[in-house]
């Protein structure tokens, strides 16, 4: 895969994992909703960045209260018609106050990520 973060392609520091993998110690983890959901409060407790993946169909507003110690949300997009993500984006920008990073997931396409930008994600993984 390719991170572009700015203008440039760039190594993504995360680790993404399933819902079964173990967790690293002291590494930044990007988890499945799910998984969040599940071991919250032990993931609270940890001292390592931390990073959901949140699939189109469950909103922001889910990760209102946990957002302040998010370094990451990455939004999916499971197909290009899908524009679920789009206002995600911009309601964790301007309504939630969100100032980590924001990345677009999943059917991410070259022509859309203008646009992705204007609704407030950074990082784009293609």
């Amino acid at each position: 895969m390719v991170l572009l973060k700015g203008d440039q392609e760039t190594r993504d520091p995360w680790v993404r994992l399933g819902d079964e993998d173990p967790l690293p110690e002291g590494a930044p983890v990007l988890l499945t909703h799910g998984r969040w959901l599940r071991e919250r409060e032990g993931l609270l407790a940890r001292n390592a960045p931390l990073g959901v993946v949140l699939p189109s169909n469950r909103s922001p507003l889910s990760l209102a209260e946990d957002l302040p110690r998010l370094g990451l949300v990455a939004l999916e997009f499971p197909k290009f018609t899908d524009g679920r993500p789009y206002s995600h984006a911009r309601l964790l920008r301007q309504r939630l106050g969100y100032g980590g990073e924001v990345r677009a997931v999943g059917n991410v396409l070259r022509d859309q990520l203008l646009f992705m930008h204007r609704c407030g994600f950074d990082a784009f993984e293609l």
